[in-house]
């Protein structure tokens, strides 16, 4: 049955929209090429796009002459502005962003656990207000926040949990009172950490493949066919609960001490740096100031991984182990970054130099492959992508080392890659479905 004209203009703006936000400006002989529609169609919503300020002329195309023919057509890339965040135990990070997802500010600031939960809401929504001030924009469209704990897939909520801090269940009321016209949606992080390695990371060759988070705590973020699996509950890729060799017990349903939280968390993995005799040089720990007078994100000056004997459901990068130390990214944002990863990172500098540090990454990687190897035996991905503050810090020297445990131990072939997105995957993937979610609504059929 063919379809009728309004539902195919509403199909030709709609993949012309989607050509320009991947390709970048065109011209509309460049459209009709792509897209394989006739000249007069092209035309037809070019000039429909261009009223609905859709789009607009972004220059002229030197392979043309000048004229009409040379004209480039964009998206209009300040027709709204979006927000990231990810939400982290004892910190905040926010970006703010266009349509097309050019960042234009980025900023973060630390949140005690000793903060009560009305001065921690307030001073993360008003980071969220100054860097939204800082971006030159009046009004949020649309915002994609990145959180530890479990999401109830119906309604898109944060669930309760006991361990984590009361102001992550109160941000987002807070957020839509101060930003009543926005459209706020929350998603665990390992998940956004997920979309964000299909979209433009480790995993942009891959239809199915399994993130692990190995951080603070521990999780995973399943994709598979293309499509992230969230599970019934929200709960799918909740690791740290698998009982594995080795962990001293089995975990409880409120309780992940004995599951493999406790054999790759943070935690577990300072201890086995101290039995091993690694420890983060002069250097590493300057390069990662502590204390209140740090930086935001410093994690209140610990000397190592404080945590409750297991992470409640849902903990993901971690809801009770509190940070160590503090990273500064590439971008200027300042994370909170486990003491193990120091450590982790510390050991891979030295590989060569320490016979302590390589055998160090070698116990860790045998950890690390039994629950790989459990996923891998259920699921079957293909690909393993090592992400998370500790998977980050061992890069290439701790996957190479998961790799090769994994082949003996598993009969399903599976390739282990570290991150390529570093420490800003999660807020990656809360702009990718904050952007994804505001186009949809503003790239709707148009009305005739």
């Amino acid at each position: 049955m063919a379809a009728s004209p309004s539902t195919a203009r509403a199909l030709n703006d709609r993949l012309a929209l989607r050509l320009l936000q991947r390709e970048g400006p065109l011209t509309a002989a460049r459209l009709k090429q792509l897209t394989g529609l006739s000249r007069p169609t092209v035309a037809d919503l070019v000039e429909r796009l261009t009223a609905a300020g859709l789009i607009e002329v972004a220059g002229e195309s030197r392979e043309q002459r000048r004229g009409p023919n040379a004209r480039l057509y964009g998206i209009v890339a300040d027709r709204a502005h979006l927000a990231a965040l990810d939400v982290r135990t004892e910190s905040v990070a926010v970006l703010v962003s266009d349509l097309l997802g050019r960042v234009l500010a980025e900023a973060s600031v630390p949140i005690g656990d000793d903060t009560r939960t009305g001065p921690a809401v307030e001073r993360a929504v008003t980071l969220v207000e100054r860097t939204v001030k800082e971006a030159g924009a009046e009004r949020l469209h649309t915002v994609g926040i990145g959180a530890p704990g479990l999401i109830d897939p119906a309604g898109g909520e944060l669930r309760d949990s006991s361990g984590l801090p009361a102001w992550h269940r109160r941000l987002v009321a807070a957020l839509q009172e101060r930003f009543p016209a926005a459209r706020i949606g929350v998603e665990n992080e390992t998940n956004l950490a997920a979309l964000a390695e299909q979209r433009d990371g480790a995993a942009r060759d891959r239809e199915t493949f399994v993130l692990l988070w190995l951080g603070l705590g521990i999780g995973a973020g399943v994709v598979l066919d293309g499509t992230l699996r969230r599970g019934v509950s929200g709960g799918a890729g909740e690791i740290g609960f698998l009982p594995v060799p080795g962990a001293g017990g089995l975990p409880s349903s409120g309780d992940c001490h004995g599951g493999f939280h406790s054999l790759a968390g943070a935690a577990a993995v300072t201890a086995l740096a101290a039995e091993h005799g690694v420890g983060a040089g002069p250097a590493d720990d300057a390069a990662r100031p502590r204390g209140p007078a740090g930086p935001p994100g410093a994690g209140g000056g610990r000397a190592g991984d404080a945590v409750d004997p297991g992470d409640p459901p849902g903990s993901g990068s971690g809801a009770v182990a509190r940070p160590a130390a503090a990273r500064i990214t590439p971008e200027g944002v300042v994370e909170p970054e486990p003491r193990a990863a120091v450590l982790v990172r510390a050991a891979v500098r030295d590989l060569g130099a320490d016979a302590a540090a390589g055998r160090f990454l070698d116990d860790l990687a045998d950890r690390v492959a039994l629950g790989a190897a459990a996923v891998v035996s259920v699921l079957d991905p293909g690909c393993l992508v090592l992400a998370g503050e500790i998977g980050r810090a061992g890069g290439e020297a701790l996957a190479a080392r998961v790799q090769d445990r994994l082949d003996r131990i598993s009969p399903l072939a599976t390739e282990v890659r570290p991150t390529a997105l570093g420490g800003g995957a999660v807020l990656r993937g809360a702009l990718l479905t904050a952007r994804d979610r505001a186009q949809d609504v503003l790239f709707a059929p148009l009305a005739p």
